[in-house]
């Protein structure tokens, strides 16, 4: 008997949210009805012939796989776009589905404007319910107790989220690739406590923005250096010059670390204007309140942030093992302007795909589902994103002991500085901040 093969993306089958009440007459239904009067003897005969293959065992009958990345594209004030993580979200199933899908399963990406509201974060987690997708996957919210609720009723994982909300680090459905904001600003203090007799730390007046000196005294302290001075700002102001004046007074010729998220450019304008021209003080951050992109769009090598200590998750952009994802995205996003390689945002959901990746082929079944993922990574499914990160398991023995941050499998962060106008290297190698987080909680 001969025949030949049929792509597994050559039709397209009923919606996910469709095959839960297949007609008798459909497909699936045909192929149950006929797996029932199946004798043994039948079937073993189309075994050993090869002529046939039983419903189920062919990988050219394996089902799509649907999952979601979401994330706001608006221009509203005081709002974030980071249009750029689902677009890259496409751009990566472009690419894995032109070598023939994950185990053979096509891979399906719905993409959703978050609007970086809690209502278009409710809206989006709503549809991913409704479409009944496996997983959401490398998405930014700010708003986790707006789309958590009902990801967690349908079951539906959450993996590699930005970390923008801290909901991300406490539900039992959340995979995080990265330890957040909480993960850098412990970082910042590390980085910080080698160089920097005295810090003065500028934080949001938030109730995130007070757990934020407690994370950097535990590094400061640790390294026989005085706590930080703790300034607080309002976020979204115009003009930080009392804050900047005051940073500038009690750091003296140690440094100043803003953590601002968008106010950062505005602190650092301020600072600029009225530090002295003799000024030995060295200004610092952390990766999203500064970037490549932001140092690049303030100028470059004559930018404000030329010699700035910043603390990231992930190594440095320019680094080779970014390489796959830049051919990706030069072969199949070629002049989209949203996909920028050097923005954390997109580098996280390059990084949480791989992800979905690794579990998908571990679990190496004809249907993927939502419950079926949750089991694979709870139970130690290995993922290697090619150094971008350490391995990454999410078991119960890999997550960091305290209840503020439950699921941070990943607790390093790297060490950057802006020397020519680029983001490179301060230190090799990743830094662990696991016991930091852990004792800057006890600490209260």
């Amino acid at each position: 008997m001969t025949g030949r093969r049929r792509s597994p993306f050559s039709r397209s089958p009923l919606p996910r949210s469709s095959r839960s009440s297949r007609s008798p007459l459909s497909p699936g239904a045909l192929r149950s009805r006929s797996s029932r009067v199946l004798t043994p003897a039948v079937a073993g005969a189309l075994l050993v012939s090869g002529c046939g293959v039983l419903p189920g065992t062919s990988k050219d009958s394996r089902e799509p796989v649907t999952v979601m990345t979401w994330a706001p594209d608006t221009t509203a004030p005081d709002s974030v776009n980071m249009a750029g993580m689902a677009a890259m979200a496409r751009t990566y199933a472009a690419w894995i589905n032109g070598q023939g899908g994950i185990g053979g399963h096509e891979l399906r990406v719905l993409t959703c404007n978050e609007k970086d509201t809690s209502a278009g974060a409710y809206a989006c987690a709503r549809r991913a319910v409704d479409e009944d997708v496996a997983a959401v996957v490398g998405s930014y919210s700010r708003h986790g107790r707006s789309f958590l609720a009902p990801l967690e009723a349908a079951g539906i994982p959450y993996i590699g989220g930005y970390g923008a909300s801290t909901d991300e680090f406490t539900s039992y459905l959340s995979y995080p690739v990265n330890g957040g904001q909480s993960a850098l600003v412990a970082g910042n203090g590390r980085q910080l406590a080698d160089g920097c007799a005295r810090v003065s730390l500028v934080r949001p007046d938030t109730l995130v923005g007070d757990s934020m000196p407690g994370l950097v005294d535990v590094s400061l302290t640790r390294a026989d250096r005085p706590a930080a001075h703790d300034i607080t700002a309002p976020e979204g102001a115009t003009s930080y010059e009392t804050q900047a004046a005051e940073a500038l007074r009690e750091a003296g010729d140690g440094c100043v670390t803003a953590v601002l998220g968008g106010g950062t450019e505005t602190f650092f304008d301020s600072f600029r204007r009225l530090e002295p021209e003799d000024s030995k003080v060295r200004i610092s951050s952390v990766l999203g309140s500064v970037g490549q992109p932001l140092i690049d769009r303030t100028g470059g090598r004559s930018s404000p942030f030329e010699g700035a200590y910043v603390t990231g998750w992930y190594p440095d952009s320019g680094d080779a093992r970014w390489d796959e994802m830049r051919g990706v995205i030069r072969k199949h996003a070629f002049g989209d302007n949203r996909i920028d390689p050097e923005d954390t945002g997109v580098q996280t959901t390059w990084i949480a795909y791989t992800v979905l990746k690794a579990v998908i082929e571990a679990m190496d079944r004809p249907e993927i589902t939502a419950g079926g993922i949750s089991v694979s990574l709870n139970r130690g499914t290995r993922v290697d994103t090619g150094g971008l990160t350490p391995v990454l398991r999410w078991r119960f023995e890999d997550l960091v002991g305290s209840s503020a941050y439950s699921r941070i499998a990943n607790g390093h962060v790297t060490f950057q500085i802006v020397r020519d106008g680029r983001l490179v290297t301060d230190r090799k190698g990743f830094v662990d901040v696991t016991e930091t987080l852990v004792d800057a909680r006890l600490r209260g």
